[in-house]
Order: C-alpha cells, then structure tokens, then sequence
C-alpha cells in the first residue's frame, strides 16, 4: 500500500484549522485503513469503445473545469473540493462536506 500523508498542510497558503475534537477518541478503530479516492469526472462508454482505446486517445468527462471534484471514502462520497498543487503532486482543498443520510 502507498504511503499517505494527510492533514493540515504544513508551511503553505492552503494551511487550514486544526480539525475539530469531535469524535476524535475512537479508540481501537481509529486505526482502521480506508481509501480516500478523489473523482475527477466520469464518462459512460460502449465495450467496442473501451476496446478500442489508444495511447493519445482523448475523451470529455461529464464534469466542466469551474465544477468541484467528488471527495469519496470506500467509494462513499462525503465531500466536494477543489485539485490544488502541492509542489510536485496533486492535493485536494474540501471546499464542501456532503451531510450523510440518517443512520
């Protein structure tokens, strides 16, 4: 598995508040893994098409440039944002959390 840093960026004009304390005590599952997974866009396709793809090949998604991407936990989405670079690699700025369904 890759190695993650996450948090508050450290030294950088995306710097942000300390998250908040609730739910910080999780004991035994705070050390569960999950994927954090950032969705650009997304495009439907016919099998024959995804066939026939090429090195080159160049393809619209359905989302526009000014559009916030898709935040998602284990395929789950939970919040929206903005890609940022953080010197030679992408990040993710949340710029919305999405309120999750009653439980």
């Amino acid at each position: 598995m890759n190695s993650v840093t996450s948090g508050p960026l450290q030294g950088n004009e995306f710097d942000t508040e300390p998250a908040a304390e609730a739910g910080a005590d999780l004991g035994v599952f705070g050390s569960i893994a999950v994927r954090l997974s950032v969705e650009v866009g997304a495009i439907k396709m016919c099998l024959r098409d995804v066939l026939a793809l090429q090195v080159g090949s160049v393809h619209t998604l359905d989302r526009r440039l000014d559009q916030p991407v898709d935040v998602l936990i284990n395929d789950r989405l939970i919040a929206r944002g903005e890609i940022v670079s953080i010197g030679d690699r992408f990040g993710v700025k949340l710029t919305e959390i999405v309120p999750q369904g009653g439980a």
